[in-house]
């Protein structure tokens, strides 16, 4: 496997993924309607520019070799958080279904923690749908729910979310 910092240029790529992975990843958490809705709020080529250029998400791509391709498999975000401790927060770590259990979440998830442990960071937040066995996952790799939190996203639509972190580093803020 192989992480590479995402560009502007690899906007279609994200888009193609994420079209590829949600329907199936939500397909029993969210209506139909509802994930047509976020995936084109979410995920147009003008919004993902936007949160690379404007919101300081930082994109990555995992690549995996199958049949000797190398071939995009996943992706995720991150930022620096913009008040309080040195916090970061994942804002999406997608896998293709058919990579997921092989180890593919795990290495994203560590190639952004060590990133941030570099840069100062000493906390990693995310969300995630209270009905996404995902949470089992973070649960896993030692985040823990701090938090529930409903979003209106518009239209009529929440993301009901557990806030999770996993405190890391050694700083102030850190278990040691």
């Amino acid at each position: 496997m192989e992480i590479q910092e995402a560009t502007i240029e690899n906007i279609p790529v994200i888009h193609k993924l994420a079209y590829d992975i949600w329907p199936v990843t939500y397909k029993n958490i969210i209506s139909p309607s509802q994930l047509s809705y976020m995936l084109d709020l979410l995920y147009s080529s003008a919004n993902l520019q936007k949160q690379m250029e404007e919101q300081g998400h930082r994109f990555i791509i995992l690549y995996d070799y199958i049949y000797n391709s190398k071939l995009p498999v996943g992706f995720a975000s991150f930022s620096k958080k913009s008040h309080g401790y040195p916090a970061y927060k994942l804002h999406k770590l997608y896998v293709l279904p058919n990579q997921q259990g092989k180890g593919s979440g795990r290495f994203l998830i560590n190639y952004i923690i060590s990133t941030i442990t570099k840069e100062g960071g000493s906390v990693l937040e995310l969300n995630v749908n209270r009905d996404n066995p995902a949470q089992y996952f973070y649960h896993k790799l030692g985040f823990t729910i701090t938090k529930e939190e409903d979003i209106d996203i518009g239209h009529g639509y929440f993301m009901n979310d557990y806030v999770m972190e996993k405190v890391i580093g050694h700083g102030p803020w850190s278990m040691v």
